[in-house]
């Protein structure tokens, strides 16, 4: 793990994996509004990544991704959509559920280390939050136009559309709240994890 993570880390690494955990089999991970749901599970993988970068944001982003395809089979709650996406592919359901929470978490790693270079602390971690939603909603559609987009299921969903505009036209106000969600809260606790110490290599300002 990125060289090895020291004692404090590895701490952060399972409270983090147990605070999404929580949120993702109680209210506190999803807010269901139709097919979608507002997830604010991407604020653990967001705070795993400005804390223990690449490879400690894609660990708790494949936390992520495994709650999120147990759903399609009705573990920890159920997904209307994950459910139908499994009747169809049991496999691509797990691709398109996994893999892209896997690959916010690793990306963000990177952003993180990106942006604070040009910026202070605080604004990166603010930025790397926005960027965990954006990641995520971009990420899971794209897959899921990728692998479903020729099934009836996401032809009537469609219905004609141009991509582009069908993407922010299904996620609209889910994707909005998560951003909102993501980049303050992640912001927040983000620099306060940094005041505590836990962004080693980073002096405090």
């Amino acid at each position: 793990m990125e060289k090895s993570f020291n004692t404090k880390q590895l701490a952060l690494l399972g409270l983090l994996t147990g605070v999404l955990l929580i949120m993702a089999y109680t209210p506190l991970g999803y807010l269901n509004i139709g097919p979608l749901a507002i997830s604010f599970n991407v604020i653990p993988v967001a705070l795993a990544a400005v804390t223990l970068g690449p490879v400690g944001g894609a660990a708790i982003g494949a936390v992520f991704g495994l709650t999120s395809f147990l759903q399609c089979i009705g573990v920890g709650g159920t997904s209307a959509m994950g459910v139908i996406l499994f009747d169809i592919n049991p496999l691509f359901a797990f691709i398109q559920r996994f893999i892209p929470r896997l690959l916010d978490g690793f990306l963000l790693g990177y952003v993180f280390r990106g942006i604070r270079k040009a910026v202070n602390t605080h604004v990166a971690c603010f930025i790397t939050g926005f960027c965990s939603a954006l990641f995520n909603t971009a990420l899971f559609m794209s897959a899921l136009v990728l692998l479903f987009g020729n099934t009836p299921y996401m032809q009537e969903l469609i219905g004609g559309q141009n991509i582009f505009v069908f993407i922010c036209t299904f996620v609209g106000i889910n994707a909005v709240c998560e951003m909102i969600a993501s980049t303050v809260i992640t912001g927040a606790v983000g620099y306060a994890l940094f005041k505590a110490g836990f962004m080693p290599g980073i002096s405090k300002q």
